[in-house]
């Protein structure tokens, strides 16, 4: 696996859908190797930012770099994994059978199927429908198609959402596992305890990014121990005049 200094590099990002303007001026870098917490309200940006990295939103102007080549490039599609908020699998096919089909899609073989199904906790479900699995349990079928191909990047939308605490814990500490292999985590939430896992927070709101900076550097600046009394001190502090 080649390792790159910012595995994600956007510059001055701008992107229009519908006639009204979603990102504006967005400009960060993610760090290779590392996990980093895309959060904010729903309806701020971060589902348009994650498809504009994995190269399927259209962009008006600005540039994206992803593990040094530009977002959306076709040689990216091995190298990045993807889960968007709806789970992204064949309602009609069992969990093992979705799995067959996505590892022949990336050349993975039955031994890592079943190590992603472990992952995910889906053992006693491998078998059953994918249609009539919970919502939560959907989802975890799609975060298993994206590691199939042990991709270098993965974009992950809500990752967590209705999921119960203890799977909750189990897919962080499996994520900081994927980190420390060197896999580059983007994560995108609007609970902000789960910033507390994350190497670098990416905070949003109204289109903007109006920080990016670590949960030390959050507390430090605002003065709060809190995450979300952070977040919260830090937009009062910009709308300050």
């Amino acid at each position: 696996m080649m390792t790159f200094v910012s595995a994600v590099a956007i510059t001055e990002l701008r992107v229009v859908r519908g006639g009204r303007c979603v990102l504006e001026a967005i400009s960060c870098e993610i760090a290779a190797g590392s996990v980093t917490g895309l959060l904010g309200p729903s309806g701020c940006g971060k589902s348009t930012l994650m498809r504009a990295i994995v190269g399927v939103q259209v962009i008006q102007s600005g540039e994206i770099q992803v593990l040094g080549q530009p977002a959306g490039t076709p040689a990216l599609r091995s190298r990045v994994g993807y889960v968007t908020q709806a789970p992204s699998v064949y309602g009609d096919l069992s969990v093992r059978e979705n799995l067959r089909y996505f590892a022949g899609v990336v050349g993975a073989g039955e031994a890592r199927i079943a190590e992603v199904i472990e992952t995910v906790s889906l053992a006693e479900q491998a078998d059953r429908v994918t249609g009539n699995l919970s919502g939560g349990q959907r989802a975890r079928v799609s975060l298993a198609t994206a590691l199939l191909g042990e991709p270098e990047l993965l974009v992950l939308d809500e990752p967590t959402v209705g999921l119960d605490p203890v799977l909750r814990r189990d897919l962080w500490a499996h994520f900081r596992h994927l980190a420390g292999s060197g896999t580059t985590l983007l994560v995108s939430s609007h609970v902000m305890d789960e910033a507390e896992h994350c190497d670098e927070l990416l905070l949003m709101r109204d289109g903007a990014l109006i920080t990016s900076q670590t949960p030390t550097e959050l507390r430090r600046g605002t003065g709060q121990q809190n995450l979300e009394d952070a977040f919260l001190a830090l937009i009062e502090q910009q709308e300050q005049p």
